[in-house]
């Protein structure tokens, strides 16, 4: 049983059917592949590309064919979409869509059945959390941790709040954080700031990734949403008042193929929304809705902010109003992405958790089953007002952090950071919200090495249910010889 048609379910769901096992793939939305096909669609795999094998590699290569190429880093979403289905056909896995989770049962440290709000109930020996979440995890009271931690926790240099420094990641034009006696809204007073290096629970900030056009036949006008309201782009504003047209980067666009985008977080005042997204790991249903719905908003008002408001540039309105949404992109959901970027949600505590030092001293793990590579990247965590002092003058001025871009060396997963500790739950295998400390996560949280994870996790799952073990009694060396033959990289290839 997988919960999540992520991109790690989808994998985990083709590698168990591929070694015998019946399969159950279900998913809370009626979106297939998660952020692989919903808006991130130039691949991070910067530094890594030797690392992706197995699955993975099998689909950027499907990928890549599609477009005559060798490997397909960079595609359309519903071409990555369509190839994760015609991958799941292959073994008959039909997945089933609109299944939330509302509660499972679970007896002597094993889930035994899962029950979703429709009131289906789905009965399996093992189960996979592959959600972005881990609502299934949580469900089966498997500990976890939210947001980032002290630097004394895990002994990290990189971990806890971090400095207030300049950057191309800073807000580096001079402006008040203040409108009509208040902060505006998600900006964190100077008082509230946790001092450098503490642990206040909070997380880089969530997006839409959106996938835009300037081919004039295949664009949609970008509307405004719901209650748009141009004062809620007050500090973009405020940064054009002092910066004009030099401001850039807003829509991060980079070209994909066929005339489209994949517009990411391209300036400290982007589509990211600092700070808005802190309820939403552990948030209700309700709740998360609000926030997701903060978010879609947010996109679609920024791009309409800066195509059409007149506080805009004139330079800065003409460079981004041919842009539209794509008519053959989301279209059960009017061109904008069915899925947010949940960029972290909660990690677990398993067997083993993953700590800095695993990724700059400790890197081999004799239960590798996949490697990673990629910077531990975290994004902005909050907008700051900060007392900022240019004798004889001083002033509230707004800044950026949160920021890290830390390069490491290739660096094993080990089989134990998918696992739960054996005495919380057995049968659980967790391949997207990996065991780890926040620093650590930042590195994994790529889809490739989601990919990578779940296709161990599918593996294990089968042997699991073959050998009719926990999966914390699953022959480590069984499964990576399993993982070796299908082309999963367990060992760092030899530099050229």
């Amino acid at each position: 049983m997988i919960y999540g048609a992520t991109s790690a379910g989808v994998t985990a769901a083709i590698s168990a059917s591929r070694h015998g096992a019946k399969v159950i793939l279900l998913e809370p939305s009626r979106h297939l592949g998660g952020m692989l096909s919903g808006g991130l669609s130039r691949t991070d795999m910067d530094r890594q590309e030797n690392l992706i094998g197995g699955l993975a590699k099998e689909f950027f290569q499907r990928v890549g064919r599609h477009y005559g190429q060798e490997m397909g880093w960079t595609f359309e979403p519903h071409v990555a979409q369509d190839t994760l289905q015609a991958m799941l056909a292959e073994q008959k896995i039909v997945p089933v869509f609109d299944q939330a989770l509302a509660s499972i049962t679970k007896k002597d440290g094993r889930i035994q059945s899962l029950k979703t709000r429709s009131g289906q109930i789905y009965s399996a020996k093992v189960f996979i959390d592959a959600t972005y979440e881990g609502d299934l995890m949580k469900a089966a009271r498997v500990s976890y941790a939210i947001g980032r931690e002290s630097r004394s926790l895990h002994g990290e240099s990189l971990a806890g709040r971090r400095d207030l420094l300049r950057s191309n990641h800073q807000i580096n034009y001079r402006i008040s954080p203040w409108k009509d006696g208040k902060l505006l809204p998600h900006v964190t007073a100077e008082e509230d700031l946790a001092p450098t290096g503490t642990g206040d629970g909070k997380m880089q900030a969530y997006c839409f990734r959106l996938c835009l056009t300037d081919v004039p036949s295949n664009r949609l006008p970008v509307t405004p949403p719901p209650n748009y309201q141009p004062a809620d782009y007050e500090l973009l504003r405020r940064c054009f008042e002092v910066g004009g047209d030099k401001v850039d980067g807003i829509l991060g666009i980079k070209r994909m193929p066929n005339g489209k985008s994949d517009v990411n977080a391209g300036a400290p005042i982007s589509l990211n929304l600092p700070g808005a997204n802190q309820e939403y790991p552990d948030g209700s249903p309700e709740r998360r809705k609000e926030i997701w719905d903060e978010h879609l908003n947010w996109a679609r008002g920024l791009v309409y902010y800066v195509q059409n408001d007149s506080s805009v540039p004139k330079k800065v309105r003409e460079k981004y109003a041919p842009w539209g949404l794509c008519r053959d992109e989301f279209t059960e959901t009017a061109g904008w992405p069915p899925q947010m970027y949940i960029r972290e949600g909660r990690r677990m505590q398993g067997e083993y958790v993953l700590t800095q030092k695993d990724l700059m001293k400790d890197l081999r793990k004799k239960d590798c089953v996949g490697m990673a590579g990629y910077n531990i990247d975290i994004r902005e965590v909050q907008w700051v007002s900060l007392r900022t002092f240019f004798f004889p003058n001083a002033a509230d001025e707004l800044y950026m952090e949160g920021y890290v871009s830390q390069p490491v060396e290739p660096w094993d997963i080990p089989y134990r950071a998918l696992l739960p500790r054996a005495k919380e739950c057995r049968n659980l295998l967790v391949p997207v919200c990996l065991s780890s400390s926040a620093v650590v996560f930042a590195s994994f949280r790529m889809e490739p090495q989601f990919m990578i994870a779940g296709q161990a996790a599918g593996v294990a799952a089968a042997l699991a249910n073959r050998h009719k073990k926990s999966v914390h009694s699953v022959d480590v060396t069984e499964l990576q010889k399993i993982l070796t033959s299908e082309g999963q990289i367990l060992k760092e290839p030899a530099k050229q």
